[in-house]
């Protein structure tokens, strides 16, 4: 199980947003390159990245912020937000992103995501937003009448690496996983699902890795991290410690 901390851009700065909402966003730390370095000295060994200017522009907003992070980290990155074109995703798995999510695009344009996955095999995730089961797409701003599920079936021999799955209502509000939803959607899809959306605590990690969540690749955590509420040293030790032979 993989516990990827998150980096939100707005306007250059590592901020966290409320249910995805814009003017509910509170600036944790000014220097998002430095806030990575942070967290790879910590052990973790894998960075999720949104840009959420790009989100909501349809295109990349925060590259230099993204390129500074990627110039200070050797752990790989994931990336989402404005990736809507191969354009795109070529320009930023060639400066070092590791995996590119696509969001808005894989239901305005799933074409698009499957000829990224052959192009770039396992370097191409689909994140699923949703709000009462139905997807939200450009920054979670505009709903759709698409189930969850539905998206992500579209996409089963495509070679997508992972579906990253957001419950909006959680994001950001520390009310814990929506371990049912996300669960039922790793259970419909052979694709590894990435579980996001309010993880809280050290007792959410604990319930990842109970036998039921093993089929998840991992989960998204940021406020908690942020103001202090999961310790990354205990973290990281619970799972090392799950990982560790009988």
């Amino acid at each position: 199980m993989i516990l990827f901390p998150a980096i939100d851009l707005k306007e250059g700065r590592c901020v966290r947003l409320e249910q995805g909402d814009m003017a509910k966003a509170t600036i944790f730390n000014e220097d998002p390159a430095a806030q990575a370095q942070r967290f790879e000295a910590q052990g973790f060994e894998y960075l999720h990245i949104v840009d959420l200017d790009g989100a909501f522009a349809g295109k990349p907003m925060n590259a230099l912020a993204v390129e500074a992070i990627l110039k200070r980290i050797k752990i790989p990155a994931q990336l989402g937000g404005g990736i809507r074109d191969l354009k795109t995703i070529e320009a930023w798995l060639g400066k070092g992103v590791s995996r590119v999510i696509i969001g808005t695009a894989a239901v305005r344009d799933p074409d698009l995501v499957r000829r990224a996955a052959k192009l770039y095999p396992g370097r191409i995730a689909v994140g699923i937003d949703a709000r009462d089961g139905f997807v939200a797409v450009e920054g979670w701003a505009t709903a759709s009448a698409l189930a969850a599920a539905d998206l992500g079936k579209r996409f089963e021999d495509a070679g997508v690496a992972a579906i990253i799955y957001t419950d909006i209502a959680r994001d950001g509000v520390l009310r814990g996983l929506n371990i049912e939803a996300t669960l039922a959607l790793a259970d419909a899809l052979t694709i590894p699902v990435i579980a996001s959306g309010g993880l809280a605590s050290l007792e959410d990690v604990e319930r990842l890795l109970k036998p039921d969540c093993a089929k998840l690749e991992g989960a998204i955590t940021g406020r908690a991290l942020y103001d202090g509420r999961l310790d990354p040293a205990q973290a990281l030790k619970l799972i090392r410690l799950a990982k560790a032979p009988a």
